[in-house]
């Protein structure tokens, strides 16, 4: 039940949160807590890595959809990396595919977002 969630700095525009662990009802409030500190700072343009995560349930997947709401407030994005099958396939099931932007590195995230700007 463990979860570490880190932030970083990718460039100018961009934070970076990794996450790693399982993101169920008992980690989430951790995760949230880190999201809107960041966004409360005013960093709307955020890649969130889900390399490290082995789960997530309805409560991370809600922790996810609402960061998005409060960064779309302020014309922000969030990207997600993610190549993890079980946790892509979680994604594709809830449709939340549609709603979010996936990829395969960060690199790839940030290109989109150069390119965005």
């Amino acid at each position: 039940m463990d979860i570490k969630v880190n932030t970083r700095v990718l460039n100018d525009k961009a934070q970076a949160v990794e996450v790693q662990g399982e993101i169920d009802v008992y980690t989430s409030p951790r995760v949230k807590e880190t999201i809107n500190e960041l966004i409360e700072k005013g960093h709307y343009q955020l890649v969130i890595n889900l390399e490290g995560v082995r789960y997530i349930d309805s409560t991370g997947l809600g922790v996810l959809i609402g960061a998005l709401k409060k960064v779309r407030e302020h014309s922000g994005r969030i990207l997600l990396v993610c190549t993890n099958p079980q946790i892509k396939k979680i994604f594709n099931i809830t449709g939340l595919v549609k709603i979010f932007e996936i990829f395969k590195d960060e690199d790839e995230a940030l290109q989109i977002l150069a390119n965005a700007g």
